[in-house]
C-alpha cells in the first residue's frame, strides 16, 4: 500500500465512522447513508472500504 493509499483508506474510514454513528442517531437514513457511502468510494477508492460494504 502507498502513501497515498493509506491516506485515502485513512480518510474514508474515518469520514464513514462519522456518518454511522450519524446513522444510529437516527439523523440520517439507511438511503442516504449508502448515498454517502457511495460518493466517499467514489471520492477516495478506498482498498479495505470496498470490502465491507
Amino acid at each position: 500500500m502507498t502513501p497515498e493509499q493509506f491516506e485515502a483508506e485513512k480518510e474514508y474510514q474515518s469520514r464513514m465512522s462519522i456518518i454511522r454513528s450519524i446513522l444510529k442517531l437516527g439523523l440520517i437514513t439507511k438511503s442516504e447513508y449508502n448515498k454517502i457511502n457511495t460518493k466517499f468510494l467514489e471520492k477516495y477508492s478506498p482498498i479495505f472500504g470496498a470490502i465491507y460494504r
